[in-house]
């Protein structure tokens, strides 16, 4: 009885180095998507009135978790029984943020006629207004979000294939973890910035002093931050795009070879993202006029 309970330990020990180890290689492997996931996440959780920031940032990390709970079994299910399912779906997901990229810079050069506001401010929207534009905020978050924790999952699942399932499970629900509260919590210290400087600059008794210093620092910061992660999140949606057409789609991964990957990821993210652009907005002009007149 004492040693089948020993060998128990035993084995569950040896299961935990197992796991431990193939977390260390899972985590180097995506810490390059995980770079823009946080960048992608930041752009798009900021631009929130101050008192909002926190709650729309907990409702993205709910709808985060969420993602990564259905994620998992599936991808597991899928790998096991139909694993040419995986590399659809990260086709898939590679065109809509190929499109999300693509939509942004040429927004930046050819804005709407009617832009949305910057930021979400009191003294610009009601209450309730401002709940509705949070909600239409935090959902296109949350699918961006499950479009990167798909690639996310699927980078840590190929790290342990061939492993015991009890190890893959565990190793992969690390990582997805990590992702999560790592990526959330560092958006979460960005867009406070301005309060934590705020907040030193109050504590400061001395007209020049260090916390004074920093805090005028952080507060003067955030807004360059906050316009660097916006370019930044863009550059990483086409980028992650580029690389998911060039790992799973034979003609691009054999595509200009002598070309630095990064720059053919790129490259090949940013055509695809404005062909796809195109064909949205063609569909748009031909159902538009198709609509009756009221």
């Amino acid at each position: 009885m004492g040693s089948g309970f020993f060998a128990l330990l035993d084995d569950i020990a040896a299961i935990m180095d197992d796991v431990a180890v193939m977390s260390k290689v899972a985590a180097k492997k995506t810490a390059g998507i995980l770079g823009d996931d946080l960048a992608v996440n930041a752009e798009k959780a900021s631009g929130f009135a101050s008192s909002r920031e926190l709650p729309v940032l907990w409702a993205i990390s709910k709808g985060s978790l969420l993602n990564k709970i259905i994620i998992l079994p599936i991808a597991f299910l899928l790998s096991a029984f139909f694993p040419i399912a995986i590399m659809v779906i990260l086709v898939l997901g590679g065109l809509f943020l190929a499109y999300e990229g693509a939509e942004k810079i040429y927004e930046f050069f050819f804005p709407h006629a009617h832009e949305e506001s910057e930021g979400i401010t009191e003294e610009v929207l009601t209450e309730e207004e401002i709940l509705l534009v949070e909600k239409e905020k935090v959902k296109s978050a949350i699918v961006t979000d499950f479009i990167l924790s798909v690639e996310i999952v699927i980078i840590a699942l190929g790290t342990v294939i061939g492993k015991p399932l009890v190890s893959q499970i565990i190793t992969v629900s690390i990582i997805a973890i990590i992702a999560t509260i790592g990526v959330y919590g560092i958006v979460a210290l960005i867009v406070r910035m301005d309060e934590v400087g705020f907040k030193m600059i109050q504590r400061s008794k001395k007209e020049k002093s260090i916390l004074k210093s920093i805090g005028n620092v952080l507060v003067q910061a955030l807004p360059k931050v906050i316009k660097a992660l916006t370019v930044i999140g863009t550059i990483a949606l086409i980028l992650v795009a580029g690389g998911l057409f060039v790992h799973n789609i034979e003609f691009f991964h054999h595509l200009l070879p002598n070309f630095p990957s990064i720059i053919k990821e790129f490259a090949i993210g940013l055509i695809i993202g404005f062909i796809v652009l195109a064909l949205v907005n063609l569909f748009k002009k031909i159902f538009k006029k198709k609509e009756p007149a009221l």
